[in-house]
């Protein structure tokens, strides 16, 4: 499994139910977080290592109703 983080900014007052829908219709999302800053929302997810990234964040999580920008992190190690 492949983990990314993606920031998302938001239509003006919609960052709780951009995170709604993402939970609802996003099966490989994990947690979701609203943030201060640029960006309205930091979304966990984690995709099988044959998924394609920008495919997935442009296809899934960009088409979220009320996403307006998402900024990308691909994650490469977990230290503990």
């Amino acid at each position: 499994m492949r983990k990314i983080y993606v920031m998302i900014k938001c239509d003006l007052g919609c960052a709780y139910n951009v995170a709604a829908g993402m939970i609802e219709s996003i099966e490989e999302l994990s947690e979701v977080d609203s943030i201060s800053g640029q960006f309205d929302l930091l979304a966990k997810f984690y995709l099988p290592n044959s998924c394609d990234v920008g495919r997935f964040v442009t296809e899934k999580v960009q088409t979220v109703e009320g996403v307006r920008d998402t900024f990308t992190m691909v994650a490469f190690n977990a230290f503990t």
